[in-house]
């Protein structure tokens, strides 16, 4: 699991059949500080999330996960949306 900030959408009417009914999000990964790392990446969202929350995401295979029974070539989802963080 990692940190980000979303930071944008993703609209695409045609998907693979997998990804039906998923939200698009682009977000970018950041240290608990808040400071950028990485280059920004697209996550699918089934908790709500919206431009300006930090998140949790996971990738790869735990990121699969969240569309159970059904092959699907997700490489990142949102699965929860920060309330605080303290280090």
């Amino acid at each position: 699991m990692r940190l980000g900030i979303v930071i944008g959408s993703i609209w695409a009417t045609r998907k693979e059949e997998g990804m039906t009914g998923l939200k698009l999000l682009v977000i970018q990964p950041i240290k608990p500080d808040g400071s950028f790392i990485q280059t920004p990446i697209i996550a699918a969202d089934r908790i709500g999330a919206g431009k300006g929350d930090q998140i949790i995401f996971a990738e790869g295979s735990s990121a699969r996960a969240i569309v159970p029974d059904v092959v699907s070539p997700l490489d990142a989802a949102i699965i929860g949306i920060v309330d605080q963080t303290e280090i």
